[in-house]
């Protein structure tokens, strides 16, 4: 009896030590957000699951014949980032990133259980296993390279000028001589910037929202902003008709896998491929966005 109450507390004390290197290993690996929040300081709260509740990632690329067995996909979805993904004013989940995620499971032909994570959660659902993919607006860089897989890209998000039906222009060369909004210190206020001094007219104001209303109010002419501010502009205004010009920096969005899962994701993208083929991707798009998919995601 001793000695049984002995191999307890061995073994308790070993998954408390190996959940606390694993916590420390995603620690030493974490990385920035490209395009909602960051990631790192979500990997630090992991520190305070209990161990018990730590599961070791799957490495063996047995993702696909598990979901498959078990008859349901687990898709971490957001929760708080609209359009890609907000809880609605009857508590549903709804969005961008919801519908894929619907089309996903489709795919596959099984069902789909929705797990609700903010962007600095993202890789660490799906490293400790409580997800079995991320559709959640994830972006790309080399540090994420590392330890996940990405899909090919499935959303658009990107920053553009947009404006009304009778401003026609195409490039960053041709808006010499308009006058351009700008949210000051925005990733599209630098890129404006670049442009030879006194070829466009910048007025800079202190947020997303006023410089939309500055469109809408007749204060400029066209913006420049992400396309989820945009987005949220042309559902608000539909009778401005405000449309996308051109794209300045493209950053489309990917499904990210565990690192290893290879026949998972050859999977994934070939439903992507057929929701691209088909149509409903961009029908997505127009019914979140208001514009459809970009050229570079379109096909």
């Amino acid at each position: 009896m001793v000695w049984d109450l002995l191999k307890a507390l061995f073994y308790t004390k070993l998954r408390r030590v190996l959940a606390l290197f694993f916590t420390s290993l995603l620690i030493t690996i974490s990385i920035a957000s490209c395009s909602a929040g960051e990631d790192t300081a979500s990997v630090r709260s992991l520190a305070t699951i209990e161990a018990e509740e730590i599961v070791l990632p799957h490495a063996d690329g047995s993702t696909l014949s598990r979901i498959m067995e078990r008859g349901t996909v687990r898709v971490a979805v957001p929760d708080d980032f609209p359009p890609f993904g907000a809880v609605n004013t009857t508590m549903q989940l709804q969005g961008y990133d919801i519908d894929v995620a619907n089309e996903m499971a489709k795919g596959l032909g099984i069902e789909l259980q929705l797990v609700p994570v903010v962007g600095n959660y993202r890789i660490p659902f799906l490293q400790t296993d409580r997800a079995d993919m991320v559709i959640s607006s994830l972006g790309k860089n080399a540090d994420r390279e590392v330890i996940i897989d990405f899909s090919e890209p499935y959303a658009p998000f990107f920053s553009g000028v947009y404006g009304g039906p009778d401003i026609q222009v195409s490039s960053l060369e041709e808006l010499n001589g308009q006058t351009i909004g700008v949210s000051q210190g925005s990733l599209e206020d630098l890129e404006i910037s670049k442009l030879p001094t006194g070829t466009v007219e910048v007025k800079r104001f202190a947020s997303n929202s006023l410089t939309a209303s500055a469109l809408v109010s007749g204060q400029v002419e066209l913006i420049a902003t992400g396309n989820v501010v945009a987005a949220k502009l042309i559902r608000d205004n539909p009778d401005q008709q405000i449309e996308s010009k051109f794209i300045m920096k493209d950053s489309p969005c990917y499904v990210g896998v565990r690192k290893g899962d290879t026949e998972f994701l050859t999977e994934i993208n070939t439903i992507i491929a057929d929701l691209k083929q088909s149509g409903r991707l961009n029908e997505i798009s127009v019914q979140w966005f208001g514009e459809p998919l970009p050229t570079s995601l379109a096909s």
